[in-house]
Parts: C-alpha cells; sequence; structure tokens
C-alpha cells in the first residue's frame, strides 16, 4: 500500500532553504508534475482511514487542493479551499500562518457554525499552518471530525497534539542534506 508514493518520495530531489532540506515532490509541491495514479493512490488511502461522515473537506492553497479535489470527487463532499488572498466576503476569518520558513496570512470562506468537516493536507512539519487552520475553525464554529496529511516530517503532529488535536498521517519522511533517507508507513488512523 503507498508504493507510487513511497518510491516517488525516495526519488525526490533535496533543495535547501536556508537551514531546511526540503523536498520537492508533486503532492507537496506540484513539480515535476502531479500524476492522477498518485492522487487515487493518496486520496483512495484517505479514504479507508478518514472519518467521512463530514458536510465539508476543508484544504489550503496550494498543494492541499488536487488531494481535497480528488477526495470531493470520489466522495461527494463539498470542498473548502483556504486561500491566500483576501476576498471580504461576510464572515471571511483571516489565519495567521507561521511556518519552518516563512509568515503569511491566510483566509477562510465558507464555513458555516456546525459545519463537520475533515481537513486534509500535503504535508506538516512544524505544524504551524495547521494549528492555525484549526483554531480559525473552531472561531468559525465548525465541528473538525478528523485531519489527515499524507507526509509527516518533523514535530508538528506531536506539537497539535499538546494542543488536543489528532492529526492522521500516511507517511513519515526522514531527510537529509543530499536526499530521503526513508519513508515509512504512519501506523495511526487505521480503521
Amino acid at each position: 500500500m503507498l508504493e507510487r508514493l513511497t518510491k516517488s518520495l525516495l526519488e525526490a530531489p533535496i533543495f535547501k532553504r536556508g537551514e531546511y532540506n526540503y523536498f520537492i515532490h508533486p503532492i507537496t509541491d506540484g513539480v515535476p508534475e502531479v500524476r492522477p495514479e498518485l492522487i487515487r493512490e493518496v486520496t483512495g488511502h484517505i479514504m479507508r482511514i478518514a472519518d467521512l461522515e463530514v458536510d465539508k473537506i476543508v484544504t489550503v492553497e496550494a498543494m492541499g487542493i488536487p488531494i481535497g479535489i480528488g477526495l470531493s470527487i470520489i466522495s461527494d463532499i463539498p470542498l473548502v479551499i483556504i486561500r491566500k488572498r483576501k476576498y471580504g466576503l461576510p464572515g471571511e476569518i483571516e489565519i495567521s500562518q507561521v511556518t519552518g520558513y516563512s509568515k503569511s496570512q491566510l483566509f477562510l470562506n465558507g464555513i458555516n457554525k456546525g459545519d463537520r468537516v475533515i481537513v486534509v493536507d500535503d504535508v506538516i512539519s512544524t505544524g504551524g499552518t495547521l494549528l492555525a487552520v484549526l483554531k480559525s475553525l473552531k472561531i468559525a464554529g465548525a465541528v473538525v471530525k478528523d485531519v489527515v496529511v499524507v507526509v509527516k516530517r518533523g514535530d508538528g503532529v506531536k506539537r497539535l497534539k499538546t494542543e488536543g488535536y489528532a492529526v492522521k498521517t500516511m507517511v513519515d519522511v526522514e531527510v537529509s542534506e543530499s536526499r530521503v533517507t526513508s519513508v515509512t508507513k504512519s501506523d495511526n488512523g487505521r480503521k
């Protein structure tokens, strides 16, 4: 299970961003190309491990979008995309995002009080983005039924756990200066 994802991660090139060894991958960066069979594998796995008794799927621009769209198509659950641009719509919630290498603002629209949601995303490293998203969903009055992230790297899952949030991940990666050194299947979230 997850053979395509594992193989493609082990083949991912590394790019140094400051002191951070950043792997470049179709699921996390859209580079070199996002293959449909990879999205099918990832979304099929989410269908197996996630609580999809929800009203909406929530993801973050940009790389959560292919995962969210694929999941929405197979599950017939509407998708809400947290955007990087302010639209000024009624009820819009501004989210301060801090990651391991950047700070920015995100904007949440389309969530109503009482909406049951699943949050899906491509990667978690520090947990900064996901923590901000989960807090904004709480402010909007949503009920977060599940959180599923494709790739775990770093201590972000532990950070979110200390904040009271459970996160399911699909694979854990270790990265050196020159390559992804290991990909292990996460054992959480098994049904």
